[in-house]
């Protein structure tokens, strides 16, 4: 392959991955790209091998360090925003470890009543609202919204400014010092929001680190602000756009939506299918090779940066028979949606559970839900580093 690929690339379809995915995967499955900075990285696209980096020790996590392969031009993060993204071993399994037991299986089923009554709630007001409505605005951001927020302590009514601000984050065209601002305006709110909760910290999760990390002696407000942000952002953007995403699959899949209907005991199944298939993260795998490694064949050398591709890996033919046909059955819990290793998604029990219960609500209550536009004029968020839609008119 002679030509250099530059990244990050646009899907061509909103149901497929960038044609050039499938190209590298075949032909030069570790090959060198372009970045918007003149920089060039590897590309590692099949799904043993991303498997493989992603577990790797040797593939650094530090967006600080200079030679980090960026995707966004221009913006680095400073030294004082490290949270467990950003950081290695030995670092990172205490960050992680620290807010791992908020996200347990035990403790997601705990929070299923209230789950199931926002989604109740928000599924009235879509059936009150006009016809046809807009499911991002009324469903599928919403609901995620409210659980991140009831989870953190972080008060709903503030929701315009922290979605406002992480749509500045996620478009990869916000200017440099747009994206700053948009970072600092977060911070400082969180970091207001918990200087709150320290003469009396309440039983909710911020309230619970400020608790127990006093005890351990540990406590640092700007710290919690930075994990505090990371988990706002991350906790509401993803699952929002695998809503509505997950639900556009569906409905142009009626015979896989057929499934779901007649046997809800189906639906995480479907959940897992639809996060393979529609892979909505790439640029969190990012990498940067801190000792020369081979990867499928190639050395990498230390000093050079890595993209796992995620969603190249989840259409692999070798490790999922007919990747791009969307079927629940196949039982594809490999796929590396959540990415893999020791980063793997802290909140994959907590999405997995907000997009159960929605398909398994949504499509119970309005039985006949179809799109109002057709799939061709959705606004597809083909100009952000999570792909999603930013409007889905659905009538019934």
């Amino acid at each position: 392959m002679t030509a250099v690929h530059e990244f990050p690339m646009t899907r061509t379809c909103p149901f497929a991955p960038p044609t050039a995915y499938t190209e590298i995967r075949e032909e030069d499955p570790v090959t060198r790209v372009g970045l918007p900075d003149g920089r060039r990285a590897w590309v590692v696209s099949r799904h043993e091998d991303v498997r493989a980096v992603l577990n790797d020790r040797r593939f650094s996590a530090d967006r600080q360090h200079p030679d980090f392969p960026q995707l966004v031009p221009g913006f680095r993060r400073p030294d004082d925003e490290r949270t467990m993204i950003t950081m290695d071993a030995p670092e990172h399994g205490p960050a992680r470890k620290a807010v791992l037991g908020e996200f347990t299986v035990r403790r997601m089923e705990a929070l299923r009543p209230r789950i199931q009554e926002i989604v109740d709630e928000r599924i009235d007001a879509l059936l009150a609202g006009p016809k046809p409505g807009d499911l991002v605005e009324t469903l599928s951001l919403p609901v995620p919204s409210l659980v991140i927020c009831e989870m953190l302590g972080v008060p709903y009514a503030d929701h315009d400014f922290f979605q406002t601000h992480t749509t500045k984050l996620i478009k990869r065209g916000t200017p440099p010092q747009e994206r700053r601002a948009a970072v600092e305006a977060v911070r400082g709110y969180m970091g207001d929001l918990i200087a709150g909760k320290e003469d009396n910290p309440p039983d909710d999760l911020l309230g619970r680190q400020i608790v127990k990390l006093r005890e351990e002696g540990t406590y640092r407000r700007a710290a919690l602000a930075a994990t505090g942000f990371l988990l706002l952002v991350a906790g509401h953007e993803t699952t929002a756009n695998m809503i509505s995403l997950g639900t556009v699959g569906l409905l142009e899949n009626p015979e896989q939506l057929a499934l779901i209907k007649d046997d809800p005991g189906k639906t995480l199944d479907a959940v897992e299918e639809l996060l393979r298939y529609f892979t909505i993260v790439d640029a969190a795998t990012a990498r940067l090779c801190v000792e020369d490694t081979e990867v499928g064949g190639q050395l990498i050398r230390a000093g050079e940066g890595v993209l796992a591709l995620g969603y190249a890996a989840n259409r692999d033919k070798t490790a999922f028979e007919n990747p791009d046909e969307l079927d629940i059955e196949r039982g594809a819990r490999h796929h590396v949606a959540f990415g893999f290793g020791p980063h793997q998604c802290l909140g994959q029990n907590l999405a997995r559970m907000e997009l159960q219960i929605v398909f398994d609500t949504l499509f119970r209550r309005i039985p006949e839900l179809k799109l109002a536009a057709p799939v061709d004029d959705l606004p597809f968020k083909d100009d952000a580093n999570i792909y999603g839609l930013y409007r889905l008119p659905v009538t019934w």
